[in-house]
């Protein structure tokens, strides 16, 4: 049986990653260091997956599955060297800590003459592929043309949604899962080395793959903050609550329908298809099932306020070709009064912008200086001081077809 080792045990690794390679006749080896789950893989060797929809629960089974303790670095390592394929989902600042026990696995397939080693790195981040790869090089600098051959940094734009467990939802199983429906997975199909994986129903080869980088962080992520960050505004808990509500779900629409507009443009693709994913995703954003909280979709907001991430990557790709970016504004905006218990990213960029101003805090947290700015900081005060949201709807529509500078 064909081994495929997945470099993290979360919701995504074992709700999607890891059931779309045991479904497809991997044994799946999951790498971890929390010693319940890695323990629990080993005593059971399987785990529940709960497919779960507004009106439905469906329970499936994810079999020939095990743990390896992502400590032993020694096991990790020979784990890496023997394996066909291999996945990371760890979230990227965990990547710097993993990028030795991968390059030790590396050097042992050197060492040994295996097959090119392929590693879909499935985390938010435009550019995972080469900043893995450096970390990697950096490890074992005397591989480097090595690597450049038998090794693919294969990067993947991760769909599925697959909310925070709660103990009332894992019933007494530290590996259950809930997750949507939603489970394809499309890859960059030109950055494999060796043969191309063509026994993974579910995986989808694609290129160019900019196309669903950009869709996936510049329309479901941003859209899915836009959601959240309203929703903190007007006190829900939940996304679906959020998206329930006409005036979140309009900005939500119009953010995502001028993203579908820049990302056609960019890629030269046709725009039904980025339109048809619009409407699907403001869709799946309504699944009571998965309970997903406000708190988590927009928390860090340091990180996801960032110069190329969700929001500002987003204003910046609607600013090169043209296309209105008021609706995402609204979002920035709001994401800068996103301050939720707990959260001490978005705690210190809200208290900052509180103090300086949003101009100042795009400069810092955003590295975003462009003709949005006046418009954010407008939107920004206008929001800090009570104005509901219904107006700055207003002054958004009131806005288009005209000067965008306010």
């Amino acid at each position: 049986m064909k081994k495929f080792i997945m470099y993290g045990a979360g919701n995504i690794g074992r709700g999607f990653i890891g059931q779309v390679f045991s479904d497809a006749g991997y044994r799946v080896g999951f790498v971890d260091i929390n010693k319940e789950v890695i323990e629990r893989l080993n005593l059971d060797g399987e785990y529940p997956v709960n497919v779960v929809t507004s009106g439905e629960n469906t329970e499936l089974t994810v079999k020939n599955v095990y743990g390896i303790d992502g400590a032993d670095l020694e096991k990790v390592s020979d784990e890496i060297a023997s394996c066909e394929l291999m996945a990371t989902a760890i979230g990227v600042n965990v990547l710097k800590f993993i990028a030795k026990p991968i390059a030790e696995g590396i050097k042992k397939r050197a060492a040994s003459g295996a097959a090119p080693l392929n590693i879909i790195i499935c985390e938010n981040l435009i550019g995972a592929d080469e900043y893995l790869r450096g970390l990697i090089e950096k490890e074992i600098p005397e591989l480097t043309e090595y690597i450049r051959v038998n090794v693919g940094f294969i990067e993947a734009s991760i769909g599925r949604m697959v909310p925070v467990m709660t103990e009332e939802k894992k019933k007494g199983n530290p590996l259950r899962v809930y997750v949507e429906p939603y489970n394809i997975l499309p890859v960059d199909k030109t950055a494999f080395k060796g043969e191309m994986v063509n026994d993974v129903s579910n995986l989808y080869p694609f290129s160019p793959f900019n196309l669903f980088i950009q869709r996936k962080l510049f329309m479901h992520n941003m859209s899915h903050a836009i959601c959240a960050y309203l929703g903190f505004l007007r006190d829900y808990t939940y996304i679906y609550e959020a998206v329930a509500d006409f005036d979140i779900k309009y900005v939500a629409y119009k953010a995502l329908t001028a993203m579908a507009v820049a990302v056609s443009e960019e890629n030269s693709t046709d725009i039904k298809m980025l339109l048809d994913h619009a409407d699907n995703l403001l869709y799946r954003f309504t699944n009571t099932a998965l309970a997903d909280t406000v708190a988590r979709v927009g928390k860090d907001t340091k990180r996801k306020l960032g110069g190329n991430d969700r929001l500002i990557g987003a204003l910046k790709l609607a600013e090169k070709h043209g296309v209105d970016a008021g609706y995402i504004c609204i979002g920035v905006a709001a994401g800068m009064l996103f301050n939720p218990e707990g959260d001490d990213s978005s705690a210190e960029l809200s208290e900052f912008a509180s103090m300086n101003g949003a101009a100042a805090a795009l400069e810092k947290y955003s590295d975003y200086s462009g003709r949005y700015v006046s418009v954010i900081s407008k939107f920004y005060s206008e929001l800090k001081r009570g104005k509901t949201l219904s107006a700055l709807v207003k002054m958004c529509d009131a806005m288009n077809n005209r000067d965008i500078r306010v």
